[in-house]
Order: structure tokens, then C-alpha cells, then sequence
């Protein structure tokens, strides 16, 4: 716990000042007179136990502590409803995908995982869908309408190629579809080496004043491959730029670490993760990387990204606690003097 304005614990000499105050006002009623002493006696130490004398007084020496406390501003981490009200799932979709190392294929079982993870998710969340492979696509706008995202993620075909970079831009743009982001251009669509990325956004309107990564708290790309990028984009540029808009990409890594001989359309190839590709799309976006080497473990780890994006911890001012336990105490404090003693003292 931190706290914004630590200098106003000098308020704490108010707690001893506040016991030295109760002793002297209980002295003068005693010295009263005899005939206040005895009223005294009778009616309160004959009546009233000890403790019950001595309890609203701490209550409301507590209630004081607490306000102290409150008026410091503390934070805390904790757990709170998350803010995210768009998921944009972006999937590979190339040729490696048909692996049966995973069974009955890696692409069947990412698109059992999705539909399970994206029913799971709270109504009111807008869910996309962008596909990649040599180039990407949305395949499926925002929606809350979870049928429409189902059936989007069934109609997925396999393609040559893996544009990473292309598929964050995309789910960028379907984020931000206000602002320009292409994620295309002739050289990445006729399998050549694309311009940087920086070249063709400048030739777009003026990007949007960066704002710190993960800082846009309303949606979040989730982006799964099993490869490596081929083609597009830089991936670590796309990134980039998903990092100067605040928006946080989870990244998932699917299928074996060592690498998988896939035949595709008559070809055979190697297909490796790039998982230092993928812990730096995360660590720079402040996402988190996940790898998954079975059917099971993909669905472990959208369960656990479930969990995260509909409660997650964030650092937030817990003044109100404070003040509303200290005010129930002098409540109850009060409460509890002019019950047993007819005053408030």
C-alpha cells in the first residue's frame, strides 16, 4: 500500500492527545461532587461494566486512526471488474495449422478453444475475429452477438504464409476504425519484402499522441500462432504501434517448441515457434505471452485469460474504504455509549 499524501500522518499526535483527553474528562466528573460521585457509582460503576465504559472509546479512538489514514490518500492493488468492453481474437490461419500433432489437427483445436473462450466472456463484451496467413482479415467485426462469432470462427480457411504483423494491425483497426492503419501494401501482397512500417504510416493521417503501453483499459488483442512471421509487417513494429495506442496484445504460443514437418499443398516445411517474437510483442504492449503444446493446455490458457480480462488488479485509491470504515465505527461508538451510559462520551 502507498499512500499520495503521506504528510498527514502527523495527525496520529491527535490519537494520544484524544486518550489524555478522555482521562481528564472522566477526572472532572469524578471530582464533581459527592453528590455527582455517587450518581456515578450508582449508575455507572454499579451498573455498567468496565469494559462496556471503555469500548465506545476505543470505537471511536479507532474511528479517528482510520480518518488519519484516509486522509493520507492510500492505494492499493486489488481486484477489480475489468474495463475491457472489446476482445479482438486474432488467429493464424496458415498452412501449419493442419499439424495432427495436436489432435484431431492444431487448427480444430483452436477453434474449439476460441468458441469456448469467446462464449465465456460477459455479454456486454464486444468479441472480433481477425484471420491471418499471408495476408489478414476481419472476419468478423465487434459484436456481442456470440453467434456471429462462432460461425465466424468455423468458416476459417488455411493459407500460405504467416503475417503476424498484419493480423495486430488489422485487429488495430477494427479497435481504432476512425484512425488509418493499413496493414497492406503491394510489395507484403506480392510476397515481397514489405516498405517498414513507419514508411507507410507516415503517408496516412497524423497518428494519435502515444499514450503509455497498456493504458487503454477498453480492449485488448489476444493473438495465437503457431509459427514464425514470413511476410508483412515487422511484428515487433506492429506492436509498436498497438504500444504507442495503450492497447495490451496477449499473445499465444500453439503447438511444440521443437518444430513440426507440415505438409501444405504439395510442400513440405519446418514449422518453429518464434517465442522471442511473442514474449516481446507481450512484454512491449505489457500483454502476457502463454504457450500451449496441447488441445488441453490451449484451453487452460484461455480460461486463465478469461479470468484476467474480466477481473484484473489495478492500482486504485482506496480513500472511501477508510473514511466508510471509520464512520461506521463512530456510528456504532456513539451508538453504543448513549446506549449503556445516556451520553456520548
Amino acid at each position: 500500500m502507498s499512500f499520495l499524501w503521506p504528510h498527514m500522518f502527523w495527525l496520529a499526535v491527535l490519537l494520544p492527545l484524544g486518550v489524555a483527553g478522555h482521562a481528564v474528562l472522566r477526572r472532572r466528573r469524578a471530582a464533581a461532587g459527592p453528590a455527582a460521585a455517587a450518581f456515578l457509582a450508582r449508575n455507572l460503576v454499579s451498573r455498567v461494566p468496565a469494559w462496556r465504559r471503555r469500548l465506545p472509546a476505543v470505537l471511536l479512538l479507532g474511528a479517528l486512526a482510520l480518518l488519519i489514514v484516509a486522509s493520507a490518500r492510500p492505494h492499493a492493488t486489488v481486484m477489480l471488474p475489468a474495463q475491457q468492453q472489446t476482445v479482438i481474437l486474432t488467429m493464424d490461419v496458415s498452412g501449419s495449422m493442419q499439424a495432427p500433432d495436436v489432435a484431431p489437427n492444431r487448427i480444430s483445436a483452436s477453434q474449439a478453444a476460441a468458441k469456448a473462450f469467446a462464449a465465456k466472456l460477459p455479454r456486454n463484451v464486444r468479441v472480433g475475429v481477425v484471420a491471418y496467413a499471408d495476408s489478414a482479415q476481419l472476419v468478423q467485426p465487434p459484436t456481442t452477438q456470440r453467434d456471429d462469432v462462432l460461425t465466424a470462427i468455423d468458416r476459417f480457411q488455411l493459407q500460405q504464409g504467416t503475417a503476424i504483423g498484419s493480423g495486430i494491425l488489422v485487429a488495430l483497426g477494427a479497435i481504432f476504425p476512425d484512425q488509418e492503419i493499413d496493414p497492406y501494401d503491394a510489395g507484403a501482397r506480392a510476397h515481397k519484402p514489405a516498405r517498414p512500417l513507419a514508411e507507410r504510416q507516415a503517408k496516412a493521417d497524423p497518428a494519435p499522441k502515444p499514450v503509455p503501453p497498456g493504458s487503454y483499459a477498453s480492449a485488448v488483442i489476444v493473438l495465437l500462432t503457431d509459427g514464425q512471421n514470413t511476410i508483412g509487417p515487422d511484428p515487433v513494429d506492429a506492436a509498436q504501434l498497438a504500444a504507442s495506442r495503450g492497447v495490451k496484445v496477449f499473445t499465444v504460443g500453439f503447438g511444440t517448441k521443437d518444430g513440426e514437418i507440415v505438409g501444405f499443398e504439395g510442400f513440405s516445411i519446418l514449422v518453429r515457434l518464434d517465442e522471442d517474437t511473442l514474449q516481446k510483442i507481450a512484454e512491449m504492449t505489457h500483454g502476457e505471452y502463454f504457450h500451449a503444446g496441447t488441445g488441453a493446455e490451449l484451453d487452460r490458457v484461455y480460461q486463465g485469460l478469461q479470468s484476467k480480462l474480466v477481473l484484473e488488479k489495478q492500482d486504485t485509491e482506496v480513500t472511501a474504504l477508510f473514511a466508510a470504515a471509520a464512520a461506521l465505527l463512530l456510528v456504532l461508538g456513539a451508538g453504543l455509549s448513549a446506549w449503556w451510559t445516556g451520553r456520548i462520551a
